[in-house]
């Protein structure tokens, strides 16, 4: 089982990026799709999820708006869109794949490895 995490990069503040996230080994439409993100001497925190079937999407106040989350089913893929990125948004991402309890994250089945996200001022 392996979930690859892949697309991030360094950016200007104001740019774009496209993470993208592929399960292959299990069901890929079985789980819930996260990602998370971890910059230096933080804890990782969550940062957007979707349901199995694409149909709910939460997001953390500071990227509401900037950030979409989105699933392609028959491609085993995720991706998380992410425009006028700011500095601060400089993280570790990671996408994960597990189970929600109604719209929250409850539970985490695998972890992809990280992307490193930098956007420059």
């Amino acid at each position: 089982v392996q979930l690859q995490a892949s697309g991030g990069g360094l950016v200007q503040a104001g740019g774009s990026l496209r993470l993208s996230c592929t399960l292959s080994g299990r069901t890929f439409a079985t789980y819930a799709i996260g990602w998370f993100r971890q910059a230096p001497g933080t804890e990782r925190t969550i940062v957007a999820t979707i349901n199995w079937d694409g149909t709910q999407a939460t997001y953390v106040d500071s990227v509401k708006g900037r950030f979409t989350i989105s699933r392609d089913n028959a491609k085993n893929t995720a991706h998380l869109q992410m425009n006028s990125l700011k500095p601060e948004d400089t993280a570790v991402y990671f996408c994960a794949a597990g189970f929600l309890y109604g719209s929250a994250w409850y539970n985490t089945e695998y972890w992809g490895q990280g992307t490193q996200v930098t956007v420059s001022s």
